[in-house]
């Protein structure tokens, strides 16, 4: 993978001296205006992009397709952020892609475009089917489309050579539709977009408390009395939420930011929705408190927090003290303090020094806080669970609110920050590869069919089942699997040996450029645009970060005459696939009522869906452990010790570790322009962010082409390197290193994931840097 560009869709990046220049204001304010109308002005007309941005949010309006941030009880007129309002205008542009354009282009040639170049060539407006002979897609009708693919699906040997992929975007009714389909079908292979973000969340949190899922609300951050932010970067990936911790900051309550990255979001912020603060040039500082830990330092600094808490707790009891934990709570609810109190004795502060990046008193200082605090909430993203050891990241986290009994009180609680807009629910309603009985009963007493019990594949094993030649066929509903999975050195060769490959999408991407002997390419309804079925227009739902279910409901017109709805689609395949299904396909697609019966009467936690769905704001599903109550075997909460630090040193304490990160211009891997302005990076994405003292030590200057190597985790090369990026001299964390991602995924293998969730490590990368064999001069 090189830096370097050809094509002229490929655009040149701009000297270094014109790409960084350090940005000095705050998150948001006018710089945010200003890419909003950037944005709009690039895609969309001026009528169909105010009509857009005033339904953004709103109850009678449509969920933004970017994050899933909850919205505000009373919403204002725009609510909206920067992000959102590119995520919007990139699904609502008047840019086409028609199969002129696929006549002009074959795929050979259209694989040296940019990831960029090839999503702003605009909507999809016609179904397409791959020509191999002419290395072209070709328009095809939806009928044939469903009839071949419902055949290429019954030849397959078995319905487990199948993999059936699921984006975030995914509404929850065409999610249900879907599971449905494939389980119906005899399979259970689900990979979805949840295995390569916040698995070890699902994982881990069911294993702590017994729910995979946030167990507070926006209410709770009114009451809270310290806010944790930890990896995670609110400006760029959920902005709205910098209105909320705004008001928290306006408050006086502590906000403490554990981050590897200084991040502009973090650190202070402009509300584009208050006049006073726009004219004056106002700001709010976010962080009270920020410190760096390096890059996989998590366990060893979240050992250090409870450390240090257990060690003030036992000496406020020998002073006669009432101690610091919440021993009720602890006695009543939980199990395993015992063996956690015993892990953090056994574990020395040297050691946690050392592999967290932090000092013992550095450690102190955000401890005290959290002690002080009677009520906090604990917020992280992706910075947590994309590690080897993502899922036990989680438990700490856990246990740490365990213990002073922050979880299952107002203004207390964990909050995951889920990134697509219905990850969650897509998962809620029945996207996973691991059914449990309740969901398999709930199928079988409503529709009729036994469906199977076997575990299918994530992920990374579907990835490594098609790699195999174990699985033959890919069904992508929405997204850019081989882009956002990890080691496409693996995974796009891979791909290219399947029987069939079906992407539903609303614009191109790479991976559609991955030809199997059979690919079609389905246009669908985007989440701005109306949905009329028998006449009627529909609505869909989500769930949000929070639980909150909602219901959103497009108003533009639709790109193109041809477009399907995701429903519509997937209960296409579904009748040409299934020929003696016992599920009416057509009834319910009719009326997406009955698909919220059917979702009603699998999961009993949807009582009233349709009733309550048509309240403004929708309703929040149940949550046992926000009400003290836990899904566990035992029915406790569970303290659950990490890994020891003091374990025999490995070669990688001397590398560097690296991260993949977003640029302020994406979101996922949609490329919406190639600069990042909050790091103060312009025109180009070939950067690599290092400490001035770790480019000093390797004998490297800011604006120098360097190479990146990967390294397994016991320090031996895993034969992955990316070259010729640019250095950047950045305020990292000592020992650590970040790039954007998909670009660094080429670093990443597809057996480097967590055992537990099988969440590539996108965060934890060891690697060496050198002087770039491709140098001849700094980077031009």
């Amino acid at each position: 993978m090189s830096a370097e560009a050809s094509h002229e869709h490929t655009p040149k990046a701009p000297p270094i001296e014109k790409t960084i220049h350090p940005y000095k204001g705050p998150a948001g304010g006018w710089g945010a205006l200003g890419a909003v109308a950037k944005a709009i002005r690039g895609q969309m007309a001026v009528k169909r992009s105010v009509e857009a941005l005033y339904r953004v949010n709103q109850p009678t309006g449509f969920d933004c397709p970017g994050c899933a941030w909850p919205d505000p009880e009373h919403t204002s007129s725009f609510e909206f952020c920067e992000n959102g309002a590119k995520a919007v205008s990139w699904e609502a542009t008047s840019k086409r892609t028609t199969p002129d354009f696929f006549a002009q282009h074959t795929l050979s040639e259209l694989w040296d475009w940019h990831d960029f170049a090839l999503e702003d060539e605009g909507r999809l407006t016609h179904p397409m089917v791959y020509d191999a002979a002419q290395d072209k897609y070709l328009p095809i009708s939806w009928e044939d489309a469903a009839r071949r693919i419902g055949a290429a699906l019954r030849e397959l040997p078995h319905p487990t050579m199948a993999e059936f992929y699921t984006s975030g975007r995914t509404s929850n009714e065409a999610a249900f539709l879907y599971q449905l389909f494939v389980r119906e079908y005899g399979c259970n292979n689900f990979p979805d977009c949840s295995n390569m973000c916040h698995e070890a969340t699902s994982v881990g949190l069911s294993e702590s408390i017994g729910v995979g899922k946030a167990t507070v609300t926006l209410e709770d951050f009114e009451h809270a009395d310290a806010v944790f932010c930890i990896g995670h970067n609110p400006g760029t990936n959920h902005p709205r939420m910098l209105g909320t911790l705004r008001d928290v900051s306006l408050r006086g309550v502590p906000i403490v930011v554990l981050n590897p990255m200084p991040e502009r979001g973090l650190e202070r912020f402009t509300s584009p929705q208050h006049p006073t603060e726009m004219l004056t040039g106002r700001s709010v500082p976010i962080a009270s408190t920020y410190f760096k830990p390096k890059i996989g330092g998590d366990i060893a600094m979240l050992k250090g927090i409870m450390k240090w808490l257990l060690d003030a707790d036992a000496a406020n009891l020998a002073a006669g003290g009432a101690g610091l934990l919440d021993r009720p709570f602890i006695t009543e609810n939980t199990r395993g303090f015992e063996a956690l109190a015993a892990d953090l004795q056994a574990t020395s502060w040297d050691s946690i020094e050392t592999h967290s990046g932090l000092t013992q008193a550095d450690i102190a200082s955000i401890a005290t806080i959290y002690a002080k605090a009677e009520r906090v909430i604990i917020c992280y993203g992706m910075g947590i669970t994309q590690h080897r050891h993502g899922t036990e990241n989680v438990h700490q986290l856990a246990n740490l609110l365990l213990l002073r009994g922050n979880i299952g009180k107002p203004g207390a609680g964990i909050c995951p920050l889920r990134g697509h807009s219905n990850v969650q629910g897509d998962r809620t309603v029945g996207i996973t590869e691991k059914p449990n009985a309740a969901l398999l009963d709930g199928i079988r007493r409503t529709y009729g069919f036994e469906p199977s019990a076997e575990h299918g594949h994530d992920a990374v094993a579907a990835v490594q089942a098609i790699a195999a030649g174990r699985s033959k066929a890919l069904i992508c509903l929405g997204g850019n699997l081989a882009v956002a999975m990890s080691d496409p050195e693996l995974t796009f060769p891979a791909m290219r040996k399947l029987n069939l490959v079906v992407h539903i999408a609303t614009k191109l991407n790479r991976s559609h450029l991955i030809p199997a002997q059979q690919s079609f390419l389905l246009p669908c309804l985007g989440r701005t645009e109306l949905d009329i079925q028998n006449g009627v227009p529909q609505s869909v739902t989500v769930e949000d970060s929070m639980s909150m279910v909602h219901a959103s409901q497009g108003r533009l017109k639709p790109a193109s005459e041809h477009l399907r709805s995701e429903p519509a689609i997937v209960a296409l395949l579904a009748r040409a696939t299934l020929p003696d299904s016992k599920v009416d396909w057509e009834g319910m697609v009719t009326d997406y009522d009955r698909i919220r019966d059917g979702i009603e009467a699998v999961f009993p936690i949807f009582t009233d869906f349709n009733t309550r769905i048509r309240r403004a704001g929708g309703f929040r599903l149940e949550n046992a452990a926000a009400q003290r109550r836990w899904n566990t075997a035992d029915g406790k909460a569970h303290f659950l010790p990490a890994r020891r630090l003091d374990e025999p040193r490995h070669a990688t304490d001397s590398l560097l570790k690296l991260a993949t990160i977003r640029s302020h211009d994406q979101y996922n891997t949609s490329i919406y322009g190639f600069n990042d302005r909050y790091r103060g990076i312009t025109g180009r994405r070939d950067v690599v962010f290092i400490n001035p003292l770790d480019l000093a030590e390797h004998k490297l200057r800011e604006g120098d082409r360097i190479d990146i190597e990967a390294s397994r985790p016991d320090g031996t090369p895993n034969g992955r390197a990316v070259r010729g990026f640019v250095a950047v001299s950045f305020d990292i964390a000592r020992g650590s290193v970040a790039m954007y991602y998909p670009e660094g995924n080429g670093l990443v293998a597809l057996d480097d994931h967590d055992p537990h969730s099988g969440t590539p490590g996108y965060k934890s990368v060891p690697v060496r840097l050198s002087a770039s064999s491709m140098q001849t001069d700094r980077a031009r």
